[in-house]
């Protein structure tokens, strides 16, 4: 596991301000441990490899100028149930295989707002009717 994948938020936000890291470096940490960990422990149904180092870039480009929002570069999964435009959501459900939001949802459009990077979808119990995620 890499060193940058034990940061906290607050010490990734400050590194990534004073650009002692870059956002790009910091999600392929994570992506890295995504891969190497989800196989045994499933817990993404999703990684959205492509896009988060598209977001990740594009967050480097705004600490460069001054611009960075207030999770500007922080690498985050997001719950399979909120919905993601252009991006396979399914409530971990298939009643919802290959549904692809053509939306963005609030709290996503909130989070990358204020330039979160979303390294995919999590794993829940189906439709979030559960609360031991048991078989998922």
């Amino acid at each position: 596991m890499s060193e940058l994948t034990r940061l906290t938020i607050a010490e990734a936000r400050k590194k990534l301000l004073a650009r002692e890291i870059s956002a790009v470096e910091l999600t392929d940490a994570y992506l890295g441990a995504i891969d190497a960990a989800n196989p045994l422990f499933n817990a993404y149904v999703t990684v959205t490899h492509d896009m988060a180092r598209e977001q990740a870039r594009a967050s480097d480009q705004r600490i460069a100028a001054g611009n960075a929002g207030a999770l500007e570069g922080i690498p985050l999964g997001i719950k399979d149930l909120f919905g993601t435009k252009g991006v396979h959501t399914q409530a971990c459900s298939h009643i919802l295989d290959n549904f692809r939001p053509e939306y963005e949802s609030t709290v996503t459009s909130n989070l990358f707002a204020d330039g979160a990077v979303m390294l995919g979808k999590l794993n829940m119990d189906e439709v979030a009717m559960g609360s031991s995620n048991e078989t998922s």
